[in-house]
């Protein structure tokens, strides 16, 4: 019998001061049985980084098809396409052909690094894609909001993210690898 995946909701207020965006999410977050704190609350976050009313969560691990997640319009256009990890370049080109924007956050320092060192000379020819390393020391500390009913106030200004639960106060800096 498979493992079924573990259901998170989450409470979120973004207030997005750089792209003038303040809205209140009602997430519902599917943890894949093969999926960690870490991955999951990373998905969190680059939701608030790029929140809009279309951008949702996708099946995710479960399946190649989708990324982690993704903004589509009205009319079936993936307006963004969100990975997690280190996606292989074969992945990034599909996704690079479907969506007009494609955002790659790596989270493992050492395997991102790597990562990176390895495929850069081959991502550069994308023009619609982003790579961003979201640094170990975040992601840690970072997983320790998870619960499964979350209430975080998220703040980004700068480039920076603040994250908040109540109780902790993290702080977050990007490091943008490769900008659009």
């Amino acid at each position: 019998m498979a493992l079924k995946a573990t259901i998170f909701k989450a409470s979120v207020q973004i207030s997005d001061m750089d792209r003038h965006y303040y809205q209140a999410h009602e997430l519902t977050i599917a943890r894949h049985p093969s999926e960690n704190d870490e991955r999951m609350m990373v998905r969190l976050v680059a939701f608030a980084l790029n929140a809009s009313d279309q951008l949702s969560f996708t099946k995710g691990l479960s399946t190649d098809e989708e990324p982690d997640l993704w903004d589509i319009d009205l009319s079936g256009t993936i307006e963004h396409w969100i990975e997690l990890g280190n996606p292989d370049e074969k992945r990034i080109r599909k996704a690079c052909g479907r969506a007009q924007k494609v955002t790659v956050y790596c989270y493992s320092n050492r395997s991102a690094e790597q990562w990176w060192l390895q495929s850069q000379a081959e991502l550069q020819r994308f023009k619609n894609l982003s790579v961003v390393l979201i640094p170990e020391t975040f992601v840690e500390p970072l997983a320790s909001l998870a619960e499964r009913n979350m209430e975080l106030q998220v703040t980004i200004q700068d480039g920076e993210l603040w994250i908040a639960d109540g109780t902790q106060n993290l702080h977050l800096v990007p490091e943008v690898w490769k900008a659009i």
